[in-house]
């Protein structure tokens, strides 16, 4: 699951992804002690989904950007410091 499609999810959708994924772990560990567990890379992909939940959960919660937001915004006040100091230099 792409980390844009879990940003645009409310928190109580995330928390009810966040739930399903764990039943789903937890069934594969079931199927890995009986022997029955086929695709073994569905198990990775399932636990890496669930650290970005909690991740953006733990965002909205804290009230901080997204990342590729936070990064922007930084550039932005600097490019107009730059610009202030070359206008005050070429007067």
């Amino acid at each position: 699951m792409k980390t844009a499609e879990l940003r645009a999810k409310t928190p109580d959708e995330l928390k009810q992804e966040l739930m399903s994924l764990r039943k789903e772990q937890f069934n594969f560990r079931f199927q890995k002690a009986t022997g029955q567990l086929e695709n073994t890379g569905r198990v990775r992909i399932v636990r890496r989904d669930i650290a970005k939940i909690k991740t953006i959960l733990a965002e909205t919660e804290q009230g901080k950007l997204p990342a590729a937001k936070a990064e922007k915004a930084p550039k932005k006040a600097a490019k107009k410091a730059t610009a202030k100091k070359t206008k005050e230099t070429k007067e």
